[in-house]
C-alpha cells in the first residue's frame, strides 16, 4: 500500500484510448500507433487503453501526434485520457527523464491542419486554493485565443490542434509548478458530424 505523500518524480503520465466511430477502427488505431514515434516515451498498451510516460515535452509530443494522424483520415474520432504528474510512487520508466528535449513527431505533424475541440478539466490536488489554479489556467487559455467557456465539470478550447496542445501543456506546466499532485483529463473531438450541422 503507497503512502499519500506524491511523488518526487516529475515524469508525466498520459492514459488513453482512442475512439475512431468507423468499421474501419482497427485500421486507424493501428496505422495512427505506427506512424508516432514513441521511442522517448515508455509505452504500454491493453485492451482498455495505452499508458505513455516521460518528460512532459514528449508526453505531450506522442499525444497531439496520435490525436493529429487519427484525425487526417477525416473519420470522426475521439481521444480520451488522462495526464498526470506527481503520482504516489510513479517512478517506473524514469530512465526516460534522460532523452534529451526534441520533439520527434512534431516534424512530422507541424503542417497538419486539424481542429480540435476540447474539453478539459484540470484537478490539483491536496490543496485548498484549487478554485484559484483553475482560473489561472482557464486565463492561460483566454490569453492563447482557444478558451470558448466553460461546461459543467470541464472548460471549453476550440481551435487549431497545434494551439489547443500548446494550451493544455502551459496549463498542465503552470497548474504542476504550483502543485505537487495534478491530474488532467481531455475528451478531443474530430471530424464530428453534429458540428457540421452546426
Amino acid at each position: 500500500m503507497s503512502n499519500s505523500v506524491c511523488g518526487t518524480s516529475r515524469i508525466v503520465g498520459f492514459r488513453f484510448s482512442l475512439y475512431p466511430m468507423s468499421d474501419q477502427f482497427v485500421e486507424i488505431i493501428q496505422s495512427t500507433l505506427k506512424e508516432v514515434d514513441k521511442t522517448k516515451v515508455w509505452v504500454q498498451t491493453d485492451d482498455i487503453s495505452t499508458c505513455i510516460r516521460g518528460k512532459m515535452g514528449h508526453v505531450f509530443d506522442v499525444a497531439k501526434a496520435m490525436y493529429i494522424h487519427a484525425a487526417k483520415t477525416g473519420k470522426h474520432v475521439v481521444l480520451n485520457g488522462t495526464f498526470s504528474i506527481g503520482c504516489p510512487g510513479d517512478s517506473e520508466g524514469d530512465t526516460y527523464m534522460s532523452e534529451d528535449d526534441v520533439r520527434i513527431n512534431e516534424p512530422r505533424v507541424a503542417n497538419l491542419q486539424i481542429e480540435a475541440p476540447t474539453q478539459f478539466a484540470l484537478y490539483p490536488m491536496n490543496k485548498d486554493s484549487y478554485m484559484q489554479i483553475i482560473a489561472g489556467v482557464c486565463e492561460i487559455a483566454k490569453e492563447k485565443g482557444t478558451f470558448t467557456g466553460g461546461v459543467h465539470y470541464a472548460s471549453r478550447l476550440d481551435g487549431d490542434a497545434h494551439d489547443v496542445f500548446e494550451t493544455l501543456e502551459e496549463a498542465f506546466r503552470v497548474s504542476q509548478e504550483q502543485v505537487s499532485h495534478v491530474t488532467m483529463t481531455v475528451n478531443i473531438s474530430a471530424n464530428s458530424p453534429s458540428r457540421k450541422k452546426n
